[in-house]
């Protein structure tokens, strides 16, 4: 019994949270592994599609307001937050609605 990995937390380490767990647990691969690695690839492909064909009208993406954009003569500072969330939730959606279905 045991981990395979320690990774430091403060006052303990992951062995000590989790060493009553079988190390196995990590890396067993069963069908609902094979599922979500195809589903996964299923959104890797339609998200390639979109970017694909839709690559002209996707210029908004990561220029929203609320973004932060910084660009100066030898300096460029992306941060896009609001798109950030938004794909957060849009990611959170989807996600819920394959748990529900799976």
């Amino acid at each position: 019994m045991g981990a395979f990995f320690c990774v430091i937390l403060p006052g303990k380490t992951l062995f000590h949270l989790i060493s009553f767990i079988d190390p196995t647990y990590f890396c067993s691969m069963n069908s609902d592994t094979g599922k979500w690695i195809i589903v996964i690839g299923v959104f890797i492909i339609i998200a390639g599609v979109i970017i694909y064909f839709f690559h002209d009208k996707l210029h908004w993406i990561g220029r929203l307001p609320g973004d932060i954009r910084v660009e100066k003569e030898n300096f460029r500072f992306y941060f896009p937050i609001t798109t950030m969330v938004i794909l957060s939730l849009l990611l959170t959606l989807i996600i819920q609605v394959i748990r529900r279905f799976f």
